[in-house]
């Protein structure tokens, strides 16, 4: 096999992409990192950079690894807002690229942060995958007649407001101290948020990584994903930007393993109630930079 092979499983539906040359990529490399200044992939100085994916999980140029910075211990909340923000426009500007391809139906933009998440190279990236179709999991929010972000909010599990942006713990979390993060007005995908909103993006996304460190320590492990309009040029209504913000923890030092139970019925079980997270990560917060300090974040 030398092809991605989309399989469809014939009992429950689920999608699966077989691509068994990626078992061969490192796994916490010896030596140089390739993404330091001087790498494999970062032969020239750069402040961030997207690369195509040694390993892909989609054939055709349609993998990329987006490289956060040429500091290898850094981190979103290391970066600060002006670092984090010329992440996020990276993240846009390959949105639009890879979206405008005929071949793509939707851009996923991801992170895996840290050993726990089975991050294979500890230099701070981000990945994208430009999907022919639009996945599962971003359809099923999609299917809905409206926006399920435009309503009344629980002001219990607002973590965080912004002028344009909220943090908080959505109402059925898959995970225990999960955070979305999503514009107050109706937009669509990164390239329509504009500049602005986006360098907005990037404040509140360092104030929830604040959170999250005062909460479980310096270099939290944690997955990022957005979800965003599909580029397949058809009318999606409910498409409101977001992000989820999992950190892979249900308590400091304490996993949370998803098993048998969970992955076997698809039934989630969450053992920390979503308006005590949004209680804890509020508080967080306040002891870490002080309160009035992450209020005055635009």
């Amino acid at each position: 096999m030398t092809e991605p092979d989309l399989r469809i499983d014939p009992l429950t539906g689920a999608h699966v992409i077989v691509t068994p040359w990626r078992q061969q990529r490192p796994n916490l490399p010896g030596g140089q990192c390739p993404f330091c200044l001087g790498g494999l992939e970062a032969s020239d100085p750069y402040e961030v950079k997207h690369i195509r994916n040694r390993w892909p999980g989609l054939p055709d140029g349609r993998a990329e690894v987006v490289l956060h910075s040429p500091e290898h211990g850094s981190s979103f909340r290391e970066m600060g807002f002006e670092g984090t923000a010329r992440v996020i426009e990276l993240w846009s500007a390959r949105t639009a690229t890879l979206g405008a391809r005929d071949d793509v139906g939707y851009v996923y933009v991801f992170e895996n942060r840290g050993r726990l998440t089975g991050a294979t190279i500890d230099h701070p990236h981000s990945q994208i995958l430009a999907f022919g179709l639009v996945p599962p999991i971003p359809g099923a929010e999609l299917a809905r007649a409206t926006c399920g972000l435009c309503r009344d909010r629980d002001d219990e599990l607002t973590v965080s407001r912004h002028t344009e942006w909220l943090a908080s713990v959505p109402w059925a979390p898959s995970w225990p101290y999960e955070i979305l993060i999503f514009p107050r007005s109706h937009v669509a995908d990164l390239p329509d948020a504009g500049q602005r909103l986006r360098a907005g993006l990037g404040a509140i996304l360092v104030e929830s990584m604040i959170r999250l460190e005062a909460l479980f320590g310096h270099d939290t492990p944690y997955m990022l994903w957005i979800h965003q309009r599909p580029t397949d040029g058809n009318d999606w209504p409910a498409a409101h930007l977001h992000l989820h913000l999992a950190p892979v923890m249900r308590g400091p030092g304490t996993i949370r393993h998803l098993a048998s139970a969970e992955l076997g019925a698809g039934i989630l079980f969450n053992s920390i109630d979503p308006g005590e997270a949004a209680t804890t990560l509020r508080k967080a917060g306040e002891e870490a930079a002080g309160h009035d300090r992450l209020r005055r974040q635009p």
